[in-house]
């Protein structure tokens, strides 16, 4: 059980979120991810509700991942998320509009990837008892160099997709996709091999 009272950290979050670290209801961690919630939520609201320039867009995601964030980033807002802090991006990263991403598990996303419309990215699961169901557990999410995510897809929580990959329009990512591959479908399956 996690008995620890003192502040939880984005560094202390960052780390336990790394180790998979199951969250207790009630436990300062599990309330760790109310406090950085609020605050996507209010950061969240200032990139969605107005225009921004790129320039703009790349300061206010900065604030939001409390990282460093790449000039070569692009986003179209609206974006969302319900904590911030654990998303990583590399070189020429671009976010199409809508995307939600449950980041608390833990996000990377590789140079050149591009993410399309309303993709949705998860990064944890609910304990599969009943009596826990509020428990939380992380998994990290990881996404390569190049990879194209197309419209409407769904990334689950531990799923690594390699360099390359091109992910099909509405397709359910439930697994680890190998690089240089197509995949596509409910649940995905892959269906092509990229010449490189």
């Amino acid at each position: 059980m996690q008995t620890t009272k003192k502040e939880i950290t984005v560094k202390d979050f960052r780390e336990l979120m790394a180790k998979g670290t199951y969250v207790e209801l009630g436990s300062e961690l599990f309330k760790s991810f109310h406090k950085f919630s609020q605050n996507a939520l209010k950061i969240t609201n200032e990139l969605n509700n107005k225009y921004h320039t790129p320039e703009e867009i790349r300061e206010i995601f900065k604030k939001l991942t409390q990282s460093e964030v790449p000039e070569t980033f692009g986003m179209f807002p609206p974006f969302y998320t319900d904590c911030g802090i654990n998303i990583k991006v590399g070189e020429n990263v671009f976010i199409n509009a809508c995307c939600r991403f449950q980041d608390q598990g833990g996000i990377e996303i590789g140079d050149g990837a591009l993410i399309g419309h309303n993709t949705t990215i998860a990064t944890l699961n609910h304990d599969f008892n009943p009596a826990k169901r509020q428990n939380l557990t992380p998994s990290h999410v990881k996404i390569g160099k190049n990879v194209w995510i197309g419209s409407d897809c769904t990334i689950l929580p531990g799923v690594e997709i390699g360099d390359g990959v091109i992910i099909g329009a509405g397709s359910v990512v439930t697994k680890s996709i190998p690089a240089n591959t197509i995949a596509v479908g409910n649940p995905v399956k892959v269906i092509k091999n990229i010449e490189v």
